[in-house]
């Protein structure tokens, strides 16, 4: 549980977890665009090991760390706290944030590596436009929604696999791919890859993405009520075996994933 784990061994579980995520995320993107020229088949490669990969990453890290993989996640745990559930202090989110940047950067690396390409290499696919933008809006939205809304109504074991498989959706459904995570967005500008993001994309993508955070974090008070409640919104809670446990963990998604 989180609550009894040191934040030196939290803050590595989310480096290491986000790292893990990029290789997966980039990783399968690399293969499947040299399996295959059809960009169909390529992001339903993707798309389908990007979930798998997130689903058990949430799940082996979930208990040391709330397995967040992701700022805005981080972000929404923070913002329970200082409405009065429990969740992160400020020193512990900005450790989380930084823990996952450097994870989601080195994880772009080693993809990099593991296929033979020059590591370090920055993206060249421009992403923008609006309508991207709003995609990424619904995107992290969409995520944050289904972290809290089963946190708030007592089903936190579900959000691994709820997490998982929404970002597979949201991959094919949002304009922008569904990235949904700042630090994942950050590691996918080293990668020039199907997956990867130009620099200059990256600050329409993050304030993007943290619009969404908001967004959700708005949806989820409007339908399912104030997060004030006992471990209403505490990530260690999916482990625990209480019936009515919130929890904030898995949140990833998600890929995002990243």
């Amino acid at each position: 549980m989180t609550a009894q784990t040191s934040l030196p061994r939290r803050a590595a579980a989310e480096l290491i977890g986000t790292a893990g995520l990029l290789v997966v995320v980039i990783g399968s993107g690399i293969q499947a665009a040299e399996l295959s020229r059809d960009t169909g088949v390529a992001l339903i490669a993707n798309s389908v090991a990007s979930a798998i990969g997130l689903g058990l990453i949430i799940t082996l890290f979930g208990p040391l760390s709330g397995a967040h993989l992701n700022p805005v996640v981080t972000l929404t745990s923070w913002w329970s706290r200082r409405t009065g559930g429990e969740g992160l202090g400020g020193r512990e989110a900005l450790v989380y944030t930084a823990a996952q940047t450097a994870g989601a950067i080195g994880g772009a690396v080693l993809a990099e590596a593991m296929f033979g390409r020059t590591p370090g290499t920055f993206a060249t696919q421009v992403r923008d436009g609006g309508h991207l933008l709003v995609g990424e809006v619904v995107a992290t939205a969409g995520l944050v929604l289904v972290i809290q809304g089963l946190a708030r109504t007592g089903r936190p074991r579900l959000i691994p696999a709820a997490v998982a498989a929404y970002i597979a959706a949201a991959i094919w459904f949002t304009s922008s791919g569904s990235f949904a995570n700042p630090a994942g967005t950050i590691g996918r500008s080293f990668s020039d890859s199907f997956t990867g993001i130009a620099p200059q994309s990256l600050p329409g993508f993050v304030a993007a993405q943290l619009i969404g955070g908001i967004l959700g974090l708005v949806l989820a008070g409007l339908l399912y009520g104030s997060s004030r409640s006992p471990k209403s919104l505490t990530v260690e809670t999916l482990t625990e075996t209480g019936p009515v446990d919130g929890a904030v963990p898995a949140k990833a998604a998600y890929e995002t994933i990243g």
